[in-house]
């Protein structure tokens, strides 16, 4: 690991990496056991320059290493795609869930005097559509093929955001089922849309502490318990204390119903079990999901997630492991001012 060093400007791109942590989870894996060549060190160094050039192919992956400089920074004068394929094929996707974890911890603490009283955690998921040929493992319709990034996104204030939590799962797999998995944090407020819905949880949820905000059908049924008054200058229509559900599908504890405008002007109900904010502040806290809207659309636009490197579902996991984890990297970046170029010429300003 001794290559990995502050000094070089390839060390400065990699310098949030925790050394220990990665030393330690390469032995206790034995992923370079008998590996000469391709060591997972230059091996992630790799995958992670591959999305900041928004590289698409092994095969293009290989071709760069034509580049004097690149050669330098990972240690590496070529490498076959054969041996890219095996690499990809052998490295454990528990090392790359292990250290953007850890990055994302550090982030946690750098960014604390930035937070909120309470910080907004939004919960939201994607399908990315795959070939049915190609993919049948993924087979969720009759003709298509996908699976589904389900992701956690911190929001901050000025709009700043970042992954925290990520799972893939088949595109099958409703929103519903991983909403608990997604849930671990009683000092933040939760954020998602109806999707999630489901009133069994959300009495859980409010039990056990955990605060929500979310979308409820038009059509549900609820009983209003109490209309609270509204400021004569709010765009809020109504706010209510409410029951949710029937006999048969009841929500037993009581919740806030709110009932707002959107941008398109179309009426939006929202669900929360939280009595101590004004309804101006919960209402601009679910205008917050265009974060993870706009996460979604850049990850699919910038890095090519539907280019995964293979057809099977261990690389599936690695590639957008490497995503989430190069866009910590260029968020710890980013607040410590350091440009974007190529990581072998980034310098810190």
């Amino acid at each position: 690991m001794d290559k990995i060093t502050r000094k070089t400007s390839f060390g400065q791109w990699f310098s949030p990496i925790n050394l220990q942590l990665f030393e330690e989870q390469v032995k206790t894996m034995k992923l370079d056991y008998y590996t000469k060549k391709l060591t997972t060190e230059s091996f992630l160094k790799l995958l992670l320059f591959a999305q900041l050039e928004e590289i698409e192919s092994l095969h293009a992956l290989s071709d760069c290493l034509f580049d004097d400089q690149l050669q330098k920074g990972v240690d590496l004068h070529s490498i076959s795609i054969s041996q890219l394929s095996r690499r990809l094929n052998g490295i454990n996707p528990d090392l790359f869930q292990k250290l953007f974890l850890d990055l994302v911890a550090k982030i946690h603490a750098k960014t604390q005097y930035t937070k909120r009283v309470m910080p907004l955690k939004i919960i939201d998921s994607s399908t990315l559509p795959l070939n049915l040929t190609n993919h049948k493992w993924a087979k969720f319709r009759k003709t298509k093929a996908g699976v589904k990034l389900h992701l956690r996104l911190v929001f901050m204030e000025k709009g700043i955001s970042y992954p925290e939590k990520a799972l893939m799962t088949t595109a099958r797999e409703h929103d519903r089922g991983q909403l608990e998995i997604m849930v671990d944090d009683k000092e933040c407020m939760y954020v998602f849309d109806r999707g999630y819905l489901d009133y069994e949880r959300f009495d859980r949820m409010t039990d056990d502490g955990y605060f929500f905000l979310s979308r409820l059908r038009k059509n549900a049924v609820i009983r209003e318990v109490y209309d609270f008054k509204l400021p004569e200058d709010t765009s809020v229509l109504s706010d209510q204390m409410v029951l949710i559900g029937i006999t048969q599908n009841r929500a037993e504890n009581y919740f806030r119903l709110l009932k707002v405008m959107d941008s398109k002007g179309n009426e939006l109900h929202l669900i929360t079990n939280r009595f101590d904010l004004s309804a101006e502040e919960i209402s601009e806290m679910y205008k917050s999901r265009w974060a993870i809207e706009l996460f979604f659309k850049w990850i699919k636009q910038h890095l090519s997630i539907k280019k995964f490197y293979g057809k099977v579902n261990g690389r599936f996991k690695i590639k957008y492991l490497s995503h989430l984890l190069f866009f910590a990297y260029m968020f710890w970046h980013k607040s410590k001012q350091i440009v974007r170029e190529k990581p072998y010429k980034l310098a810190v300003i």
